[in-house]
């Protein structure tokens, strides 16, 4: 079991980008843990939404927030980050977007913060908080994949870059975790809300749907390529497993067992 779990959401990223870009840390982590390139993100595949359920572990029905702007509506049914609190854990988010503050309900996250939005703020951030924060749940948002798909294309070589850029907040994410002897006692999760195509996303086209999943620490096999079907509703409920917090039974999301019970290599 672990006792921190840190989830960090590569916005707009799709997965044959990982291939593509350069990403020598996130190519690491698939090598210490277990990764799916065939995760599924929700209906419409947009940012707000997309993390609701990625951090509700239900779909937009049920969670209630449906769109990115206008007025949205309050969250109906508690978070990763709730249910980790009620049980005596500390929370955070650092993210690289305002309209990340719809999904901090009041009291459930200790620590709130939006540096701005470039990848490398973010992770500035969080090593700052790691220090203060050793235990209980995480989430860091890196923004650049979608800015830079939006305004330059997605696959774009400027897209692309971006994804370099966020692979290097991720590596001083986890040289902080290194540094203060947490990695051994951290589940880190990597994925995204949404991939992208031309330079929009949000509808049924795959390269939209399509996300990467992967994940490494206590009990995580190692090279373990997940068979089954993941979504993106499951990334909170395995943060919650990770912490031997109990998961709501009507939740849609479902820990990926997958991935801690195969100790073995899959080639």
């Amino acid at each position: 079991m672990a006792s921190l779990v840190v989830i960090i959401s590569f916005d707009g990223l799709r997965p044959d980008a990982i291939a593509k870009a350069s990403t020598p840390v996130l190519d690491l982590l698939v090598k210490e843990g277990a990764h799916t390139w065939n995760a599924q993100t929700v209906l419409p595949s947009i940012t707000l939404v997309s993390h609701a359920s990625m951090l509700t572990g239900v779909e937009p029905s049920r969670h209630g927030i449906t769109s990115d702007t206008g007025t949205i509506r309050p969250l109906r049914v508690p978070t990763c980050f709730e249910l980790a609190k009620q049980v005596g854990y500390p929370t955070a988010m650092v993210v690289g977007k305002p309209k990340f503050k719809h999904l901090a309900k009041p009291g459930t996250i200790d620590y709130f913060s939006n540096p701005g939005y470039w990848a490398k703020d973010v992770a500035r951030v969080a090593v700052k908080r790691l220090a203060q924060q050793q235990t209980g749940l995480m989430f860091l948002h890196l923004p650049d994949p979608d800015s830079t798909g939006h305004k330059y294309g997605w696959m774009s070589p400027k897209q692309l870059k971006s994804v370099s850029d966020c692979d290097s907040a991720l590596g001083t994410v986890l040289k902080a975790l290194d540094g203060y002897g947490l990695r051994g006692r951290t589940l880190v999760i990597v994925t995204a809300d949404h991939g992208g195509h031309d330079r929009k996303h949000g509808s049924k086209d795959p390269r939209d749907r399509t996300i990467p999943w992967i994940c490494a620490g206590p009990g995580v096999g190692t090279a373990c390529k997940i068979q089954g079907p993941v979504s993106t509703c499951d990334t909170a409920a395995t943060a919650l497993h990770a912490l031997g917090v109990a998961i709501p039974s009507d939740w849609q999301g479902k820990p990926v067992l997958e991935a801690f019970e195969s100790r073995r290599s899959v080639r």
